[in-house]
């Protein structure tokens, strides 16, 4: 018998696997391309792409169905403003898995899960950029004085 095989455990009690489909969804959303091993990136794929298709339908209630699911109000915003006037034409497959090899540790299969049309740049959000300044005079005196 077949009975309760909806979805995959991955392991984890019903709690974590919860937490861990939102974070994984959030992380998505932002960055638009993730690496993780690959029963996790299938695991996702449907969910990512039921929150895509929620963000399709302008209307209060799945406004507030995507801000429930993903705990994020940025998140949410993003999904309605920018990634559901990306895809308006698309019916579907709004995300694709790549294999990515075996992970060095325990040779876990890895993939890469990522949007179709994904922004490049949305990677590097949260990567500081590196600030070439000059010497302040204030800083030059100070290494002449303690020299």
């Amino acid at each position: 018998m077949r009975h309760g095989m909806a979805n995959k455990k991955l392991n984890r009690t019903s709690e974590h696997r919860k937490a861990l489909l939102k974070n994984m969804l959030n992380s998505l959303i932002k960055y638009e391309q993730i690496k993780t091993t690959l029963p996790k990136a299938k695991f996702l794929k449907p969910q990512a792409d039921k929150i895509i298709s929620l963000g399709k339908k302008e209307t209060l209630q799945t406004t507030k169905m995507l801000v429930s699911q993903l705990q994020d109000i940025t998140s949410a915003n993003k999904v309605k403003k920018t990634l559901s006037k990306r895809y308006e034409k698309r019916k579907g497959g709004y995300t694709r898995i790549i294999k990515a090899g075996f992970r060095y540790g325990d040779n876990a299969p890895m993939a890469i899960i990522e949007f179709v049309d994904r922004d490049v740049e949305a990677r590097r959000i949260d990567k500081k950029k590196k600030v070439t300044t000059k010497e302040t005079p204030k800083a030059e005196e100070t290494k002449q004085a303690t020299a």
